[in-house]
C-alpha cells in the first residue's frame, strides 16, 4: 500500500509540474525563454511548454504600442528663457530580446533622452520659435529617438510636446502683446468697414445722379419728339388745308369757266362779293380805281382755269 501511495503521489506530481510548464502566450504579448541563464528563444502568441528546472521565463512583455507621459522638464531657449516643456512619447515595442537584454530600465532610459534630446533642439531656438515651430520640434524628436532606441528592440512612433509653460512674467507680456494686436486688427477691420461704407455711399450718389440725368435726358428726349410730332402734324395740317382750298378753287374757277360769263357779269359779280366782304365790318372799302382792272379778272380766272386742265 505504501508503494502505491508513493507511485500516486509521484505521479500526481508529475502532473503537476507539467501543467506548470504549460503557458499560453495571449494575444499581442511575448516571453522570453532562458536556457541555464542563456537567451533560448522568444515565444509569441500561442501554447507551449518549457523545460522545468532548465527553461526560464521573463516577465511578459506587451507589444502594444504604449504611450509614456513624462513629468515637465526645464529647458532654456537661446535667449535664455527658462520654460517648463511637457512632451508625450508614443513607442512600441518591436523586439523581446533586445528590449529584455539591450538596456536596464527602458522607460527611465527613454525619459531621461528625451530630456536631453527635448534641451538640445530647444537650445538652438528662441522663445517665440519654440512657441511656433512644435511640428519642427516633435519631428526632430522623433527622429533622434527613434534611431537611439533602435538598439534597445523600441520603435518610437510619435513625440508631442503637451505644454509649453513660460515663465509668468513673459506670460503676461505674451498676453498684452496679444491683446495690443487684437486692438490692432479691430481698429484696422473698422477702419476698412467705414471705407467701405464710404466708398458705397459715394458710389450710391453717384448711380443716382447718373440715373437722375439719365432721366432728365430721356424727358427731354421724349418732350422733343412729342413737339416735333406735333409740328409734324400741323405743318400736315395745314398741307392738307391748303390742297383742300386749291381743291375748292379749281371747282369754282371751273364753274366759272364753264358758265363763260361776260366781262360785265363779272364786274357785277366782283361789286357783290365786295359787298359782302364788308358786310358791315369793314368801315372803308377800296374801290380800284381803274375798273377795267376788275373786268380783266374774267380772263384772269378764264387762263387759270385753262392751266387746272
Amino acid at each position: 500500500m505504501t508503494t502505491v501511495y508513493i507511485l500516486g503521489a509521484l505521479a500526481v506530481f508529475i502532473l503537476l509540474v507539467i501543467v506548470s510548464n504549460i503557458k499560453v502566450i495571449p494575444q499581442a504579448y511575448s516571453r522570453v525563454v532562458e536556457r541555464f541563464g542563456a537567451y533560448y528563444a522568444t515565444w509569441n502568441t500561442g501554447l507551449h511548454v518549457k523545460i522545468p528546472f532548465i527553461d526560464r521565463l521573463s516577465r511578459q512583455i506587451s507589444l502594444k504600442e504604449q504611450v509614456a507621459d513624462f513629468a515637465p522638464q526645464a529647458v532654456i531657449t537661446r535667449d535664455n528663457v527658462t520654460m517648463q516643456i511637457d512632451t508625450v512619447v508614443y513607442f512600441q515595442i518591436t523586439d523581446s530580446k533586445l528590449y529584455t537584454y539591450g538596456v536596464e530600465r527602458p522607460m527611465s532610459a527613454i525619459e531621461n533622452l528625451t530630456a536631453t534630446t527635448l534641451r538640445n533642439i530647444v537650445g538652438d531656438l528662441e522663445l517665440d520659435q519654440t512657441l511656433t515651430s512644435r511640428d519642427t520640434i516633435n519631428t526632430q524628436m522623433r527622429v533622434i529617438l527613434d534611431e537611439a532606441t533602435d538598439p534597445w528592440g523600441i520603435k518610437v512612433n510619435r513625440v508631442e510636446l503637451k505644454s509649453i509653460i513660460p515663465p509668468r512674467e513673459i506670460q503676461d507680456a505674451m498676453e498684452k502683446q496679444m491683446k495690443a494686436e487684437r486692438e490692432r486688427r479691430e481698429a484696422i477691420l473698422r477702419a476698412e468697414g467705414e471705407k467701405r461704407s464710404a466708398i458705397l455711399v459715394a458710389e450710391g450718389q453717384k448711380e443716382s445722379v447718373i440715373l437722375a440725368a439719365e432721366a432728365d435726358k430721356q424727358s427731354k428726349i421724349l418732350a422733343a419728339e412729342a413737339e416735333k410730332e406735333v409740328k409734324i402734324r400741323e405743318a400736315e395740317g395745314e398741307a392738307e388745308a391748303i390742297e383742300r382750298v386749291q381743291t375748292s378753287v379749281a371747282a369754282g374757277l371751273m364753274k366759272i369757266n364753264e358758265a363763260n360769263p361776260s366781262d360785265k357779269a363779272i364786274m357785277l359779280k366782283s361789286y357783290e362779293t365786295l359787298a359782302k366782304v364788308a358786310n358791315g365790318r369793314a368801315t372803308k372799302i377800296v374801290i380800284p380805281s381803274d375798273l377795267q382792272s376788275v373786268a380783266s379778272l374774267s380772263t384772269v380766272i378764264k387762263t387759270l382755269v385753262t392751266d387746272e386742265k
